[in-house]
């Protein structure tokens, strides 16, 4: 996150980072408090995905059509995002469907991660627990 503080009468500089902003000297303490906790609170909501009615997926500024079970399995570990979802929750029967088999789900997590990487996301397999679907630079450090 970065806040540019710009000399009066400078250009204002053109950045499509949702991480960057910029304010004019002379600036309040308490002016730059508030628009760092803006700026704070705009990363926040980019930094989660978010699976949309119609199946698709938007992960800063990219985003992925997914089949309906995908988007069911998908929009489920994108509430726990960075957090373990177990297995049988993922399991479970969904309205109008019958639960999916183990083998079934392994599929989809197969097909979702080769779906997701293009969006830097990663589902990461806790061995034993279940899944954790993360942002794929955060998965490897």
């Amino acid at each position: 996150m970065r806040i540019l503080v710009l000399e009066a009468g400078a250009e204002a500089p053109a950045s499509p980072d949702l991480r960057e902003d910029w304010v004019r000297a002379p600036i309040s303490p308490g002016d730059l408090r508030a628009r760092a906790e803006a700026l704070r609170m705009r990363a926040a909501e980019e930094a989660r995905p978010v699976v949309e009615p119609n199946g698709v997926l938007r992960f800063r500024r990219r985003s992925a059509l997914l089949s309906p079970t995908a988007a069911h399995l998908v929009a489920r570990l994108a509430e726990s995002f960075t957090e373990v979802v177990a297995r049988d929750a993922l399991l479970a029967p969904r309205p109008g469907r019958p639960a999916l088999s183990r083998n079934a789900l392994d599929l989809h997590i197969m097909r979702i991660r080769r779906r997701l990487a293009a969006l830097d996301l990663r589902v990461r397999t806790v061995r034993g627990r279940g899944y954790v679907l993360e942002a794929a630079h955060r998965a490897e450090h």
